[in-house]
């Protein structure tokens, strides 16, 4: 007699929690359901007029001195690279004559 009360007991808890996770997923499926209508409504319901940004162009600022600054500066730089690479060259030169002589 315990087996078969001890069978009917755990089928009746089992029961019970099989109701309880199934009315739950249930009612959250419900749930779920009115929220994706709202905001699918919502989504079509919605504006399609969304204002943009101002283009990149008219948000740079113009400031005169900065750029002479950068220019001179700019300028001042490729002339000290360009220094620099004429005396690479002679010394470039001055090692050949020395080590080769001063033929062409």
């Amino acid at each position: 007699m315990s087996f078969a009360a001890g069978s009917l007991a755990g089928a009746l808890a089992m029961g019970g929690i099989y109701y309880g996770f199934s009315n739950m997923i249930q009612t959250r499926t419900s749930q779920h359901r009115a929220d994706i209508h709202i905001l699918s409504e919502r989504i079509a319901s919605a504006s399609t007029m969304i204002p943009s940004p101002p283009p990149a162009s008219m948000r740079i600022q113009h400031r005169p001195l900065t750029t002479l600054i950068q220019s001179k500066w700019n300028e001042e730089v490729a002339g000290l690279f360009g220094s620099v690479w004429r005396w690479e060259q002679r010394a470039v030169e001055l090692g050949k004559k020395v080590l080769y002589g001063d033929n062409p």
